[in-house]
């Protein structure tokens, strides 16, 4: 584990999803490894969703595993899958992050979610304290992370936009266990709804916001102070954050909630090894080439 010559075997880390071509999370982990005296090998591994099961199996099956990254649309089945969740994963339902526990015999899988503490420490460095009115684009896994973190920041309410909000019901049950009150609104209202948030959170993919940020920047009127955490951080900046920016919006961007919550995950791979969450910060940050922060 930490260079001392030792015959354990080599150990592994990775993040997995499909597509998974476009991920920082390679280069933010191998920067905080050589930080911290680690030798771990960390990849990018494509696992669609119907390969996740044997993924799995290979993992628990397999000496060296420390850890995995889980992206979408992979978030929910390794909630299901692993042998153990936190309380955060199993009031959301979905995980972003596996420890891979050894113990004789095949490993233990715990699931935990660091997106929650990587959208409250980005929004609460740009400022976000006790937002009135929130509102969330998308009702998928991250979603769920961004409901959450809202009510860690101190959010009673919040209106999630969807363009099917029967598919999104469970933020209902997620709101109420978090003590948030989650109000699903359809898409067609989104030009409106942000127009009058504090705070909004695209959890979309890619692309996704590009007509909602045409239509903003298309209205000579619009003008915001509120802050705009859009997750999508490829391309940078998106059609969204670029409108809500000239608008006179803040921006923060998907990359620092990537950021966050990456140190969160080396801290729970390597939980024995002494870190300073700011120094890994800033080294994941000088990898991307992206102010420390």
């Amino acid at each position: 584990m930490v260079r001392d010559g030792s015959a354990a075997p080599d150990l592994r880390a990775a993040v997995i999803g499909s597509p998974i071509g476009h991920s920082k999370s390679p280069v933010l982990h191998a920067a905080a490894y050589r930080l911290i005296g680690v030798d771990c090998d960390y990849s990018a591994i494509d696992v669609p969703e119907s390969a996740l099961t044997g993924f799995v199996t290979d993992v628990r099956s397999t000496p060296g595993w420390r850890g995995l990254s889980v992206t979408m649309p992979l978030k929910p089945g390794i909630a299901r899958l692993a042998d153990g969740v936190s309380e955060l994963v199993e009031v959301l339902g979905v995980a972003n992050t596996v420890v891979v526990e050894h113990a004789g015999g095949d490993a233990r899988l715990q699931a935990h979610n660091t997106d929650v503490a990587g959208i409250s420490h980005a929004l609460a460095a740009a400022g976000v304290v006790d937002p009135a009115r929130g509102v969330i684009l998308g009702g998928g896994g991250t979603a769920a992370a961004a409901v959450a973190g809202l009510a860690g920041l101190g959010a009673r309410a919040v209106t999630v936009l969807v363009r099917r909000p029967g598919a999104a019901a469970d933020l209902l049950r997620i709101g109420s266990a978090l003590g948030i009150d989650v109000s699903l609104q359809s898409w067609d209202s989104a030009g409106e709804r942000v127009r009058s948030a504090d705070v909004v959170l695209s959890t979309l993919p890619p692309r996704a916001a590009d007509d909602l940020g045409r239509e903003l920047a298309a209205d000579e009127r619009f003008r915001t102070q509120a802050t705009l955490l859009d997750v999508a951080y490829d391309p940078w900046p998106s059609v969204l954050a670029d409108a809500w920016e000239r608008a006179g919006g803040t921006i923060v961007p998907g990359l620092d909630m990537l950021l966050h919550q990456a140190v969160e995950q080396v801290r729970l791979f390597f939980p024995e090894v002494a870190q300073d969450r700011a120094a890994v910060l800033g080294v994941m940050c000088d990898a991307v080439g992206t102010t420390r922060r």
